[in-house]
């Protein structure tokens, strides 16, 4: 049997300094009969020289396009723009099944070329779970940058570090007063959720949890009564927002939005208050200035999608133990098995929607 080829490919955005596959895990792909090949990168948190060391391939940054025709390219965020279509099959966080932006430029990239998209989102097990992602160290990163804020302490541009390093800072920022304050997390039993929950412990806030029940059963006062709010909640269906513009006129407690989620250009946002990602170098921006006589504070949104690069080394390495069982999947007789047919079938009904005639 022909073995398999993983590919993994430097990463574009200029602060993305995650990996998918980290070095100590690449000897478990070769045992499994895989060839792995690793692009050069000068911003990946792991230097080439240790996946070398464990046995990878090493290739030029980008190279990817010339690839054997049957690797699988594997990434974490959005492609470079060219080429204009895609022939090799990828894995990565592509965000184009929801109506995002770019989305359909994506999937005809995809059409053109042949090629397919095993969306790292939709890898789920046969209960629809997901079965890999980052959302703890999202959650966690996500909260944590809302409780500097509120502390006053979050210096743009931010900077990747260490765990121990983002955890001394909460501990200042809780000693300092914000531990008097009260969050919200929402979606609070999921990874992102939970990873939130951490990071608000470690600062010493007052935290109040919702899950299903209680973002279905929305009660807005409630949660404008908290300082802040931070979003979990992954939904694939349009649902009651959490805060639109309407309550930002109201009285409210509420003066910060941590949206892990950061589903800002789809049409289920559940923060459509806010509707374009802040960035590394401006994490914070103001939605609205608030009416002090009346009861109703400044609002700012932190809204950054890839909070866990921020903590690159622990995000990378939980990822790639979660994922790389399922990789060793890919080189099963017969081909990919579950969770790939999951997120095989997402693609294809995605390429059958932009195929299919106008209004049918």
């Amino acid at each position: 049997m022909q073995p398999v080829h993983l590919w993994i490919r430097s990463e574009t955005r200029g602060t993305e300094r995650r990996a998918p596959v980290v070095p100590a895990d690449v000897p478990l792909l070769l045992d499994g009969g895989f060839e792995v090949t690793v692009e050069e990168s000068r911003q990946r948190i792991f230097p080439i020289d240790e996946y070398a060391a464990a046995g990878a391939l090493v290739a030029d940054e980008g190279s990817w396009t010339t690839a054997p025709h049957d690797a699988y390219v594997l990434g974490i965020k959005e492609l470079p723009e060219e080429p204009d279509s895609l022939g090799h099959r990828h894995i990565y966080f592509a965000h184009a099944f929801k109506g995002q932006d770019d989305a359909r430029e994506t999937l005809e990239r995809f059409r053109r070329g042949g090629g397919r998209l095993f969306d790292i989102e939709y890898l789920v097990d046969e209960n629809n779970r997901r079965v890999v992602a980052f959302g703890h160290w999202a959650g966690y990163v996500g909260a944590a940058l809302g409780v500097l804020h509120l502390a006053g302490t979050l210096t743009p541009p931010l900077a990747p570090m260490a765990k121990h390093e983002l955890d001394e800072e909460l501990k200042r920022a809780g000693k300092a007063g914000v531990d008097q304050l009260l969050a919200l997390v929402t979606g609070a039993r999921g990874r992102s959720g939970r990873g939130a929950q951490q990071a608000l412990l470690t600062a010493g806030l007052a935290t109040t949890r919702w899950d299903r029940k209680e973002t279905q059963d929305l009660h807005k006062q409630a949660l404008l009564g908290h300082d802040m709010l931070v979003n979990c909640v992954v939904t694939h269906t349009p649902t009651t927002p959490f805060v639109e513009q309407a309550d930002l006129e109201h009285e409210r407690r509420l003066r910060v939005l941590a949206d892990v989620t950061c589903d800002v250009t789809g049409p289920t946002n559940m923060l459509p208050v806010n509707t374009e990602i802040t960035t590394w170098e401006e994490p914070v921006r103001r939605l609205h200035d608030g009416a002090p006589g009346e009861g109703s504070a400044p609002l700012d949104v932190i809204a950054i999608d890839n909070l866990p690069s921020l903590l690159p080394r622990e995000a990378s390495e939980g990822f790639s133990a979660d994922l790389t069982p399922h990789l060793l999947g890919l080189a099963e007789e017969g081909g990919p098995t579950a969770p790939w047919g999951a997120a095989g079938q997402a693609f294809d009904q995605a390429i059958e929607e932009l195929e299919a005639p106008a209004g049918s």
